[in-house]
This record gives C-alpha cells, sequence and structure tokens, in this order.
C-alpha cells in the first residue's frame, strides 16, 4: 500500500500577521493543499490561529495549535484551552515540544493530561518525545521513548476515536545547529515506538520524524519503513521551501 505522509510545519514564535497571509495564500494556491498523496498541517502561532485557519479552509490543510492547557476554562493566565483551540478552528494541537519541556516545565504528567484533553475535545494530538543528548550519549534514548511514550498515552480514553499521532524529536538534532538523525536510527527508534504503542494500545500509533528536516534528507527519511510523515522547521518557514519538500517527499512516495 502507497504511504500517505503527514508533512508539516511549525512556525515557533515567528511570523506577524502580515508575513502568515502570505504564506497562506501561496500554499493554498498550490495543487498540494488538496492532493491527497500527503497529509498536510500548519502550526502557526496562537496570533494568527484564526486567521491561518481561515485562509486555509478550503484546503485539505490542518491547522493547529503549538499548545494547550488540560482545562476547559478558568483562571490560567496565558494559557489556551482546547475549547478555545476548536473556536479558532484549530484541529491539531502539539504537545511536549522540547523546548516546552527545557523551558517552561512540561513533564510527562502534563504532556499526558493535555493529551487527554486534547483527544476529549475530538482534536488531533501531535505529542512530541524525544532523548537528549546526555541520554543519547550514554545508550538510553529507548528508556527515555518508553518513559515518554507511556506517559502520553496513559490517561487517554482509546474505547472512543483517539486521534493520537508521535513525533519523534530527538533533543540533539533540533534547532539551529542540530544534527539530523540518520535515516536508519530514526527508522528504528519509530519502530520502537510502534512496538510499545502495539504493545499497550493492541495497534501502532503513527509516528513522524521531526529534527533538521531539510531538502538533502526529507526524502530518505520519510522513505523509511517506519516513518510515517515529517515535521519540518525552519526549512519550511518559507511556503516555497515547504512546498519544494511536500512536492519531493509524496512525489517519491507515490
Amino acid at each position: 500500500m502507497t504511504k500517505r505522509p503527514w508533512i508539516g510545519t511549525s512556525w515557533k514564535m515567528n511570523k506577524t500577521i502580515a508575513e502568515a497571509d502570505a504564506f497562506c495564500e501561496t500554499v493554498a494556491r498550490s495543487p498540494w493543499a488538496s492532493d491527497d498523496r500527503a497529509q498536510l498541517f500548519v502550526i502557526p502561532p496562537f496570533t494568527v490561529l484564526h486567521r491561518v485557519a481561515q485562509a486555509l479552509d478550503k484546503t485539505d490543510i490542518i491547522v493547529g495549535a503549538q499548545n494547550v492547557h488540560w482545562k476547559d476554562a478558568g483562571a490560567w493566565t496565558g494559557e489556551v484551552s482546547p475549547v478555545q483551540v476548536k473556536d479558532c478552528g484549530g484541529r491539531l494541537v502539539e504537545i511536549g515540544h522540547s523546548e516546552r519541556r527545557e523551558h517552561f516545565g512540561e513533564t510527562d504528567e502534563t504532556v499526558s493530561l493535555k493529551t487527554e484533553a486534547a483527544v476529549r475535545h475530538g482534536l488531533v494530538a501531535l505529542v512530541c518525545i524525544g532523548d537528549t543528548r546526555e541520554e543519547y550519549d550514554a545508550g538510553r534514548t529507548a528508556e527515555a521513548l518508553r518513559r515518554q511514550t507511556e506517559a502520553l498515552i496513559s490517561r487517554v480514553e482509546w474505547s472512543q476515536p483517539a486521534k493520537v499521532i508521535i513525533a519523534y524529536e530527538p533533543v540533539w538534532s533540533i534547532g539551529e545547529g542540530g544534527t539530523p538523525a540518520e535515516p536508519s536510527f530514526a527508522n528504528e527508534q519509530h519502530a520502537r515506538i510502534k512496538e510499545l504503542t502495539r504493545e499497550k494500545l493492541g495497534f501502532a500509533l503513527p509516528v513522524l520524524y521531526g529534527g533538521s528536516v531539510n531538502p538533502g534528507n526529507c526524502v530518505e527519511l520519510a522513505n523509511q519503513e517506519h516513518i510515517d510523515g515529517l515535521f519540518i522547521g525552519r526549512s519550511a518557514w518559507n511556503a516555497e521551501g515547504y512546498l519544494s519538500i511536500v512536492s519531493d517527499v509524496a512525489s517519491s512516495l507515490s
């Protein structure tokens, strides 16, 4: 069966309203915006979530938020609830990115709470997990991925249609100066994560790779047996760069 990869990008804390508009205008005009060979997704900052969701409403591109709280409402200054994400047109939420874990106190516990809340509200939970440089160097990658995977699935009510996707993002591969994982190594970790979810749930969750994905490695990564798509950073912040990666990857798999 031909693989239909997920290919998406998070803008992190980037893009003004005008820059978001320009990105969406270019992407919405592209034939890839409604091509069934790939599932595209874009995760803008919350400042433009509603605007981006509206701009891409006539396409098949899924728009999401970069964070979500586990409560529906309340005295949580600066936070955004799953209800508010949906109200702004978001259909997906990114949870547990390593930058959130390192700088903003995100833990396996809060990741599990947020994943459960996202699923309960019918949102796609895109949950990031990954090994640190210290864990990788010490040969504890498998241990780190098991701990984080078990946590993220622990609270979800799996009897309902649960939309959970895992993104394996080695912390040592993320950001400017990051080292991309070797495709074979990434594939091995994806297989490990899938087997763990199959062991715990009876079925395997899809797993995307993120971490210094670029035009030079995207096709080889996406063509690995256990990699179900790509979560791209700065190489996809430019609309033309994003569409070029989409075209190269989807064409190589079709």
